[in-house]
């Protein structure tokens, strides 16, 4: 057996189960008593549901139930029961709820039958009749309506309150730069789409449902529909991809729970691709930034505003304008983030939500700040270096983003770059180097875990956490394998299951750092009771031997100065007369902590491109990024999210857009053939580097890694594209007609 598992390059736990096609996920568990269920969706943005016409639908041979906002089980419609741990103010969509359209591909009924052709066949025979009213998708015809939302969501913070005169400052400053800057449209598309199969067991419901938290799900559905608690168990073992989107309850959720209640069987509901555009995306957003700085670069005034496009019965939110505020140091900055309705589904939290964002304006108005001082891109950075945050006035807990500039540099070979935009070419090609900052801060969240160990050497860690493609099942494995020095084979992981032990949606990068604390301690509870076994059998090697003076391995506990003199834990169960042990622990994070220091994740990110000079066709040829996010728990788990991250960057930066039809009020490109994302030929070398870096937040010592790959990705390629043509694209995705 190995030293241990923690910080070397384990493969997935779970990996065989997945590429066998073993793994099960929502839509894919089966029972007896199943029928299918399908969504329709509305035609119109906006307006009010005249009338139904069901006759044919209903004919189809197989229908068993067609659910409207007429013919419905009972739901509270009070804002708090709808409220789960992801939710802006407001009051939740309510699929179903009433004749009201408040966005396009609402779902309007639920046909409901024995197979699901005949589910789909009938769906497709609803006809509705409506009243539509025009709707309005672009925030920008709602600019001079926005507004400061007037109750703050929990877990997101506010701008900062404005420190010094940045109106002054930059007024004064010898450099200026300004400039408006969007993304476009972005939705999620994960490749399992959202899926809910509701089992009816005699009144109670076993949920299966994509979604990255099960106890999360379980409190909506019991609140939701006035059930017992004990009457709902939500399962989620695997997920494919989600990247924020099972955050909340989705609506085939709340749709398969209400066909299952009202026809007293188990029912599945599964979103089609076209119907995955009809809810959560990243938010629409309008960023204005302005930098005002010295001849040598030097930041004498930061102002970043963004307008945030939200939905018509919820104010979401994120944070988008606080990071310029602590990226770089600068005694002059106003920083502000209001919000406009649209006729759209709530936008909902996508990988890094705000940060993705907020960064690119940033780091794209410091490239152009660099070129108008005449400055190196790198060396503005590190002359702008923060040593604290300015923001919250208080030191990192760690920061080694200085050393990921220099080693990814070096890299990526920085230093062989002509200042010069259009200056490098290679035949027909431009080719530009670009760099950008990437943060993302580094939470945690309360979470439980129990570790369980049996007579014959076996350990099992339990804790209600989700993996959504992570590798959480991968990293508590080898935490608790390294706690109790086993063989990683013989841990077994139980996680996405709401009747273990307590943990929240699974997000904002803290799933690492929390559950596996918490993890950790379990298994050290466990350590004490072997020992405490260990020590009363009778002539015990081990009767007076301190914790600290014992080492664990190999199935042993044994003298640290002596390894002859041990015991078995088999032995010590048995001398107990247990067949089992088991122990739970309740991390929650550290509150003096968090009041003394800032922690965050830094990473830095270059960026190669080639741009046809005469097509204007853009391909990412190298990326390079240097990553510092405490104690690395598994090398090949960790490039991996990293690599995924990055090119999600790559896709904001040159694919995806989700277009809107401002005329009907929908999202016309909803579906693989038309909305873009990066293929294998539209990636090509990416080296993942992580920097040393040690930080005391936890007892892992961890930072988590799904977001930061993704922070200053896009930002970077625009960079380079700017080097590379000398023309500079601040509305993303840059396409070829940006640049002819």
């Amino acid at each position: 057996m190995p030293e241990g598992y923690v910080g070397g390059a384990q493969p997935r736990v779970d990996g065989p189960l997945k590429v066998s096609g073993l793994a099960q996920y929502a839509g894919e568990f089966p029972a007896e008593d199943l029928a299918y269920g399908v969504v329709v969706s509305s035609s119109v943005a906006k307006g009010r549901i005249l009338r139904f016409d069901l006759e044919a639908a209903r004919a189809t041979p197989g229908v068993v139930a067609i659910l409207t906002h007429k013919d419905r089980p009972t739901v509270t419609t009070d804002a708090e029961s709808h409220q789960d741990q992801a939710a802006p103010p407001g009051l939740p969509f309510i699929p179903l709820l009433d004749e009201r359209i408040v966005y396009s591909g609402q779902p309007v009924a639920l046909v409901v039958a024995e197979t699901f052709e005949a589910a789909r066949g009938a769906a497709a025979l609803v006809r509705v009749e409506y009243e539509a009213e025009p709707a309005v998708v672009d925030v920008a015809q709602r600019r001079d309506s926005a507004y400061d939302p007037p109750e703050k969501r929990d877990g997101v913070p506010p701008p900062p309150p404005p420190r010094g005169d940045p109106d002054g400052a930059f007024a004064a400053a010898p450099v200026k730069v300004s400039g408006d800057y969007r993304i476009a449209v972005e939705h999620h598309n994960p490749m399992e789409p959202h899926a809910s199969t509701v089992f009816w067991r005699g009144g109670k419901l076993v949920v299966h449902d994509k979604v990255q938290g099960v106890t999360n799900t379980k409190a909506f559905v019991v609140n939701m529909f006035g059930l017992p608690e004990d009457d709902v168990r939500v399962l989620s073992p695997f997920v494919g991809g989600a990247f924020g989107s099972g955050l909340r309850p989705q609506y085939q959720l709340t749709l398969a729970v209400m066909a299952a209640l009202r026809l007293k069987r188990s029912v599945r509901v599964t979103l089609t691709r076209d119907q995955m555009f009809t809810f959560t995306y990243r938010p629409d957003t309008l960023q204005t930034v302005a930098l005002g700085a010295g001849p040598d670069g030097r930041l004498q005034s930061i102002r970043h505003d963004a307008i945030a496009c939200t939905s018509t019965y919820e104010d979401y939110q994120e944070a988008v304008v606080n990071w310029s505020g602590l990226i770089y140091a600068c005694d002059n900055v106003s920083l502000s983030y209001r919000l406009a309705k649209v006729d759209t589904a709530t936008p909902g939290d996508m990988r890094a939500p705000g940060a993705t964002t907020g960064v690119y304006a940033l780091e794209a108005a410091i490239d152009e700040l660099a070129y108008a001082a005449k400055v190196d891109p790198l060396e503005l950075r590190l002359r702008n270096y923060a040593e604290r945050d300015q923001n919250d006035d208080k030191p990192f807990s760690s920061k080694e983003l200085r050393a990921c500039y220099e080693r990814g540099a070096e890299a990526f070979g920085w230093s062989r770059r002509s200042p010069e935009p259009r200056s490098m070419r290679e035949g027909r090609d431009l080719v530009g180097l670009g760099v950008a900052t990437g943060c993302w801060e580094a939470m945690m969240q309360p979470h439980s875990a129990r570790a369980t160990l049996t007579a014959d050497g076996k350990l099992e860690v339990a804790c209600a956490t989700a993996d959504i493609g992570t590798g959480t099942y991968t990293i508590l494995a080898q935490i608790a394998a390294d706690a109790l020095g086993l063989p990683i084979d013989d841990v077994a992981v139980r996680i996405g299951d709401s009747s273990l032990p307590m943990a929240p949606v699974e997000g904002g990068s803290w799933a690492a750092a929390s559950a596996g604390s918490a993890a950790q301690m379990a298994c050290a509870a466990l350590r004490e009771e072997i020992l405490k076994h260990a020590r009363a059998m009778e002539n015990s090697p081990l009767a007076n031997a301190a914790l600290d003076h014992v080492v664990f391995s190999g199935g042993r506990v044994a003298r640290a100065d002596d390894p002859a003199r041990s015991i078995s834990y088999a032995d010590a169960l048995k001398s107990a007369g247990r067949e089992r042990i088991e122990a739970k622990a309740d991390f929650a994070p550290d509150e003096e902590f968090q009041k003394k220091f800032a922690a965050y994740t830094h990473s830095a990110v270059f960026a190669e491109v080639r741009v046809d000079e005469e097509l204007g066709v853009v391909r990412v040829t190298r990326i390079v990024s240097a990553i510092a996010a405490g104690k690395i728990l598994n090398q090949m788990t960790a490039r991996s999210q990293i690599l995924g991250g990055v090119v999600m960057g790559i896709g904001m930066a040159l694919h995806e857009e989700s277009m809107p039809d401002r005329r009907l009020g929908r999202f016309m490109n909803h579906n693989f053939g038309e909305y873009h994302i990066p293929s294998h030929a539209d990636v090509q070398d990416i080296e993942v580097i992580f920097v040393d870096e040690a930080d005391e937040a936890n007892p892992l010592g961890i930072k988590g890694l799904g977001e930061i790959g993704i922070v200053g990705a896009a930002a970077a390629v625009a960079n380079a594209v700017f080097h590379a043509t000398g023309k500079r694209v601040r509305d993303l995705p840059i396409t070829p007609d940006k640049l002819l």
